[in-house]
């Protein structure tokens, strides 16, 4: 099942990976996943072993999907499976009004 993650347009999240068996017991992958940007402008910095990632909001609202990919297979095959992550950034609301005042001068 996809990941579906909301944010505004000045968040990040990190994302980890934490591969189970069908019985949900822990497993091991052949090698570091990937992670691809499939459509979207958020942007990810995935760690070195590739188990987990940190997603950027893009500046402007819409929505990102990434492609996660591993190997399942422990062997010199390869048993590719896989995820996706869909990111809805939304546009950060305005939190207050920002008053400010000029400086005083005499009336005219």
């Amino acid at each position: 099942m996809p990941l579906e993650i909301e944010l505004t347009n000045e968040q990040e999240v990190p994302v980890s990976l934490k591969p189970v068996t069908a019985t949900g017991r822990a497993a091991k992958l052949d090698g570091a996943p990937t992670w691809d940007i499939i459509s979207g402008n958020s942007t990810i910095t995935v760690a070195a072993d590739g188990l987990s990632a940190v997603i950027r909001s893009s500046d402007d609202p819409g929505d990102t999907e990434l492609l996660v990919k591993a190997d399942a297979d422990l062997g010199s095959g390869v048993e590719e499976i896989s995820d996706t992550v869909r990111v809805h950034v939304l546009g950060a609301r305005a939190s207050n009004l920002g008053l400010s005042a000029g400086t005083p001068g005499p009336k005219a």
